[in-house]
């Protein structure tokens, strides 16, 4: 409980973090309200069939658009984008409440309702993107992912016990005017963040929108172990789109429990996932995000498999609300590790791939369940989908512990580059690319790294060992674990300014000079902190015939 008490402690105690998060909550809030009164209207029109045509219709654009509409929140604030948004989807859905109020033609729910999907499409693809910005470290991204987690349980519980309540006092006029107000409180809560946002003026150049959709999935193709987490995660959520018409024909024709059971079997999901959420924060500070990620996803699908083969109404809620806590570990596992193996010039876009293929296999899920109902019956359509993301993790277990591995070390790199003055203050996105254009170096004993007057082109860390300086032949210091060098010749455009020799046997990180001076200079609070740390090596040592 304490790794819970201290993931939304970090979150509460930063404004900016604490307003994006309210606003996922109210996005994501506002989404479940309205599937299960637009899953109801279908219903209500054409049966089963209906539900997952609807369902198609609705996300099919929003997969197509996804990725192009995502590369605005790489061009822009990505706050920005979110409240865009927001308002875009209140409009819809407001609408969407007046034309049922009012006895209008179904026909335009379905359009209006695509209309919010495609919008909202690139909502989590932006605020995946923009939490990275509001953290300071690896664990602080994990405890926003796991309070993300919690919001995002807590909207899948609310959203459908709403639209149940409102459903038994009103109509779903009044679930799609609700989801309507929860849309524009998201868009209002992130109105004027306050932070430093990356520069996005290498944009400008670009010759327009199409461009930089074609980069970000350029970027996804280039990165293998990105690619392996998001096709795993499209397998639960084609699970998730066959769940939506699942849901509605099990409440009403397996479980006999009418068109308020939707919204009760919806809420199991969601009390599951709420239990979920609290687990899912002993997560933070965790090495192996990407196991509990591929456990997950099996988790997902095996309940299903349970249901098919017990049908009754108690055993269903339990294991739908296993799904549930699956569904939190997911999130909290997937978004974390993805933020992070990927370029954050490109993140926004990556994600928004991701949600594209998510509206996709959604709607796919959606409009196959009723064709294997048709074949299969309803038990068999549940054995037969849920077992698609068991196997799928299974087959990708090794790769999975692998890319463990490799975050671990990132952490470890990580966590030494952190203890250096000058690059502390960067935002975590920057560190991490540093983090990933790390190289190792070995010097033996004696082994001289550079000598005076040299070109400059790289950044040292002592990783192990140690090394003197020595600056016209004299002795300056002796540089131990921890302890950096190199960058008075990057940051001053100069020749290096002293020898370097190994001690002992030497390790060092290195950074190229195009990945350096660009992240601390970038910056204003680094880069003060490097150019006091240059003026106050150099007040104890000027080079002779060095202009600095």
């Amino acid at each position: 409980m304490e790794a819970v008490r201290g993931a939304f402690a970090s979150n509460l105690r930063s404004r900016d973090l604490r307003r994006a998060q309210l606003s996922f909550g109210a996005a994501w809030t506002a989404e479940w309200t309205l599937t299960v009164g637009l899953g109801i209207v279908a219903f209500r029109d054409g049966g089963a069939e209906a539900v997952g045509l609807v369902a198609l219709i609705r996300l099919l654009p929003g997969a197509l658009a996804g990725p192009l509409v995502a590369t605005l929140a790489d061009r822009m604030r990505r706050e920005r984008a979110i409240t865009a948004i927001g308002l875009v989807r209140a409009v819809a859905m407001g609408l969407m409440a007046l034309v049922l109020a009012a006895g209008g033609a179904t026909v335009l729910i379905y359009a209006l309702a695509v209309v919010s999907t495609v919008a909202g499409t690139p909502f989590r693809a932006a605020h995946s993107a923009l939490l990275p910005s509001l953290c300071a470290t690896p664990e602080q991204l994990t405890s926003a992912n796991a309070v993300r987690g919690m919001l995002d349980s807590l909207s899948t519980l609310i959203g459908p016990l709403l639209a149940a309540g409102l459903l038994q006092i009103g109509s779903p006029a009044a679930v799609f005017a609700a989801a309507a107000a929860a849309s524009l409180c998201s868009a209002l809560l992130v109105v004027r963040l306050q932070y430093e946002a990356l520069t996005r003026s290498a944009h400008a150049a670009r010759p327009g929108l199409l461009t930089d959709a074609r980069d970000g999935l350029r970027a996804l193709a280039g990165l293998r172990d990105l690619a392996l987490l998001i096709g795993l995660g499209v397998s639960q959520t084609f699970t998730r789109g066959a769940l939506n018409v699942l849901t509605v024909v099990m409440a009403i024709d397996l479980l006999g429990t009418g068109e308020v059971g939707v919204g009760v079997l919806s809420a199991a999901v969601g009390a599951g996932a709420v239990v979920g959420s609290v687990g899912a924060s002993l997560l933070v500070g965790s090495r192996r995000l990407t196991t509990w990620y591929g456990l997950s996803i099996a988790l997902w699908g095996f309940p299903l498999v349970l249901i098919g083969a017990v049908p009754t109404e108690a055993p269903a809620l339990i294991l739908l609300a296993i799904i549930g806590v699956a569904n939190a570990i997911v999130d909290v596992s997937a978004f974390s590790v993805m933020a992070r193996l990927a370029p954050d010039e490109v993140l926004a876009r990556v994600f928004g791939v991701f949600e594209a293929l998510i509206a996709l296999t959604v709607g796919l899920g959606s409009i196959l369940t009723p064709l294997l109902i048709a074949a299969v019956g309803v038990r068999g359509t549940l054995v037969a989908v849920g077992a698609v993301c068991p196997v799928l993790a299974a087959l990708a277990r090794r790769r999975l512990r692998a890319i463990d591995a490799t975050m671990q070390t990132r952490d470890d790199e990580l966590a030494q580059l952190r203890q250096i003055p000058m690059l502390r203050p960067l935002p975590m996105p920057v560190m991490d690319h540093l983090a990933r254009n790390l190289a190792r170096a070995h010097a033996p004993a004696g082994a001289t790294v550079f000598d005076q007057g040299d070109a400059g082109d790289r950044f040292y860390v002592v990783a192990d060992g140690e090394a003197d300086v020595f600056g016209d032949g004299k002795l300056i210091r002796t540089l131990r674990r921890g302890d950096s060098f190199g960058e008075i010749a990057l940051l001053r455009d100069v020749p290096r300014t002293a020898d370097v020799r190994a001690r002992t046997p030497l390790t060092l990180y290195t950074l190229d000079r195009d990945v350096f001076v660009p992240a601390v200079s970038g910056y204003a609070p680094a880069a003060a902190r490097a150019d006091a740390a240059v003026a106050n090596m150099l007040a104890t040592f000027h080079p002779r015939g060095v202009g600095v």
